[in-house]
């Protein structure tokens, strides 16, 4: 399996990514397309609602086009005007265990700072005509080398463009290939607690507690010195606490996307501050 991005567009209006698949002898071309849509979701685990809308248009066979929508709170979009400048168009991954948070928060942030929002596994998924989280999942258990070839050529084909918010893989981060990828932008770690994650994974599943946690915590255990070099990490127990909440249930999305906003600041103040004492005088 081949994925290959052969023109990309970001503008405003309907940015467009056409994608040439090649599976076994047979060749296609794809396009998926953003827009932009007053479209909203329910999140029960979550209190806000997103205002960016993905779909994919002449569809892979079988391929969930169902949307989401988040609608950023006027904090992350100050912020995000204010940093907007300085990021210069520089593309944004998101790493870290799987999860909605971690979604959400790319969704928020790709509408708040006007990039486009793609997630890596999704776009394997797509490729072989699979799109939930246990098809995706199953396609990896099915044939974990080619996914992880087709993975690395996401990542790279991704990271030669700019203005892109991409919520990475929880592997994506297993070889120093894939994370010279993610050099080529920001790199942010979104941490949150593995029993939240597990909750998320059980819920309406047959698969128990037990099982998932082990799971969970065998694929953290051998990723975390890859999240570890993210340039920046964000915490949902820290942003808890920051908040002065007695719960990580009590975070929002906006303010998660806001600690990143803020955590992304600093780092282009310091890119700033290192370009100008380089200069000769």
């Amino acid at each position: 399996m081949e994925i290959s991005v052969i023109q990309s567009s970001c503008r405003l209006c309907s940015p467009v990514l056409h994608f040439k698949l090649c599976l076994n002898s047979l060749s296609y071309t794809k396009t998926i397309r953003l827009h932009r849509s007053p479209l909203s979701i329910t999140t029960p685990s979550f209190r806000r609602t997103t205002g960016l809308r993905c779909s994919v248009e002449d569809e892979f066979p079988g391929v969930d086009t169902k949307t989401m929508v988040l609608n950023p709170s006027l904090s992350v979009k100050n912020k995000a005007v204010q940093i907007a400048s300085d990021l210069k168009g520089t593309s944004i991954f998101l790493v870290g265990m799987n999860g909605t948070m971690k979604t959400y928060i790319g969704k928020v942030l790709a509408d708040a700072l006007r990039y486009c929002f793609f997630d890596s596994d999704s776009l394997v998924g797509q490729a072989s005509a699979v799109a939930s989280e246990f098809d995706i999942k199953s396609l990896r258990e099915r044939d974990e080398e080619g996914f992880r070839v087709s993975e690395t050529e996401v990542l790279r084909q991704l990271s030669s463009m700019g203005r892109l918010l991409v919520c990475t893989g929880d592997q994506a981060v297993w070889n120093s290939t894939n994370l010279s990828f993610l050099r080529d932008g920001i790199s942010i770690w979104i941490d949150v607690p593995i029993e939240i994650l597990v909750q998320e994974r059980i819920q309406g599943r047959s698969e128990s507690f037990t099982e998932v946690s082990a799971e969970l915590i065998e694929i953290y255990e051998k990723m975390r010195d890859g999240y570890a070099t993210a340039d920046a990490i964000i915490s949902l127990q820290k942003v808890a606490s920051q908040f002065g909440y007695n719960d990580t249930d009590s975070v929002t999305v906006e303010e998660m996307a806001l600690q990143t906003l803020t955590k992304l600041e600093n780092l282009t103040r310091v890119k700033k501050l290192m370009e100008a004492a380089a200069r000769p005088f």
